[in-house]
């Protein structure tokens, strides 16, 4: 008997991967073959992103690729929640869902692809299915946002917070750390807030009472005896109560803040939590604490209004605060965002500038920051062995996002495993170590 199989593109941001990975989980427990082929699929499921405008012409490449090479589609993902604009490109879509849609995905291919019960086929490993390499996972500790920032959609697409209780992250990431996962990376769209919309409802994990809550997750997790990452935490008062755990080892010295901009009129048209100044001192108490931590960051240049003295402020607050990591983008025009009645919208000529001055200042201050630990030893997770030695990352880099490490020579290495490295030379990325 030949399973049903169902072809699986994913697309768009971790959070997206993780539902990609729960819903191919749901699939393969009920039998499905997963392919990575469209001509061995029986139908095709694709994972849309719909944040910025070169997102959703991605979203609607893929599904029209699909169709074109298999022919039956379902949809699911960010850019469902815009039906209408998928049906005007490509009307032969079978179903379409919204974000975080995991039954109603499910639903949808028993429809068109009902299941066939195989006890043997059926079994999956205690994990989930992974979309990841077997050594990191990203745990994903809750749906949608609260904030109603003006350049983005998200809460309209994926909703208010929806945080999940503590116990069940808990039970899920200790079966990821059981199953050889070494590094936890924690997603959602604002993870700082976590538990605010259950008003911090407790459940029992390991034989205490814990709250729904960023401190007692953090300290949960750092029980697990695994590398612990933070991302997407907004820079509320009660993360600084996080960092101590990071001083003494428990989750990883590394916040990822997305800070967006530093000029106070510009965050206020953003709607962005927090100021300038309260960042800088922030930062300032942080390294206090931790010396070591690791702060990475994501800004918006050429956002409506900008003027050259703000993007200057910009540029003096990367100055001042000396994040290791930074990304940016110009802004983007996102169909249904309230920054697109802003006045003043920035020309693309001047956003593209903008930026390029950004990257070209960040690159000097991270090529500082990296040349400091040139002589120091560090830790580093192995994530490739190739013919010249092995490629990893530090405590300071998260994959995708971030540097790597490479080691010389040091072929006998394995993926997954962790080492103890002296830093030799950096770049403004990337580091080389050799081991000890």
């Amino acid at each position: 008997m030949k399973a049903p199989q169902v072809g699986f593109v994913s697309l768009g941001c971790p959070k997206a991967l993780v539902d990609s990975e729960r819903i191919i989980t749901k699939l393969r427990s009920e039998g499905y073959s997963i392919t990575p082929t469209y001509d061995d699929a029986d139908l095709v499921v694709v994972n849309t992103c719909g944040f910025i405008d070169s997102a959703v012409e991605e979203s609607l490449g893929s599904i029209g690729e699909a169709i074109a090479k298999n022919g039956k589609v379902i949809v699911t993902g960010c850019l469902g929640s815009r039906d209408n604009t998928i049906r005007e490109k490509h009307p032969q879509v079978l179903e379409i869902t919204g974000a975080h849609a995991l039954e109603e995905v499910v639903s949808a291919v028993h429809k068109h692809l009902p299941p066939q019960h195989d006890p043997f086929v059926s079994l999956v490993p205690p994990e989930g299915i992974k979309l990841t390499p077997r050594h990191y996972a990203y745990l994903k500790i809750s749906e949608g946002c609260n904030h109603r920032c003006t350049f983005c959609i998200i809460p309209s697409m994926r909703g208010d917070l929806v945080s999940r209780p503590i116990h069940h992250v808990m039970i899920e990431a200790k079966r990821l750390a059981d199953a050889g996962v070494k590094e936890l990376l924690v997603i959602s769209q604002d993870t700082s807030a976590y538990g605010v919309d259950v008003k911090y409802e407790t459940h029992e994990w390991n034989g205490r009472e814990r709250a729904t809550r960023f401190y007692d997750l953090a300290e949960a997790l750092g029980e697990l005896g695994v590398w612990v990452r933070m991302h997407y935490v907004y820079p509320y008062p009660h993360v600084d109560d996080v960092v101590p755990l990071m001083a003494e080892g428990k989750i990883l010295p590394y916040l990822d803040i997305p800070f967006q901009h530093a000029s106070p009129r510009i965050l206020k048209l953003m709607k962005r939590p927090a100021s300038s100044q309260n960042n800088l001192e922030r930062i300032r108490a942080w390294r206090a604490v931790c010396p070591d931590i690791t702060l990475r960051s994501t800004f918006i240049v050429g956002f409506p209004g900008e003027t050259e003295e703000e993007f200057q402020e910009l540029l003096d607050f990367l100055t001042e605060a000396q994040l290791d990591r930074v990304g940016a983008f110009a802004y983007s025009p996102v169909d249904g965002a309230t920054a697109n009645e802003l006045p003043d919208q920035i020309p693309e000529e001047v956003k593209q500038e903008r930026l390029d001055r950004f990257m070209a200042h960040q690159a000097e201050i991270s090529a500082a920051r990296l040349q400091l630990k040139v002589g120091r030893r560090g830790r580093v997770i192995i994530d490739e062995v190739v013919e010249e030695g092995a490629v990893g990352r530090s405590e300071a880099d998260a994959p995708e996002i971030d540097g790597q490490v490479f080691i010389d020579g040091a072929t006998h290495l394995k993926v997954g495993d962790i080492v103890d490295v002296e830093f030799e030379e950096a770049d403004e990325y990337d580091l080389w170590a050799k081991l000890v």
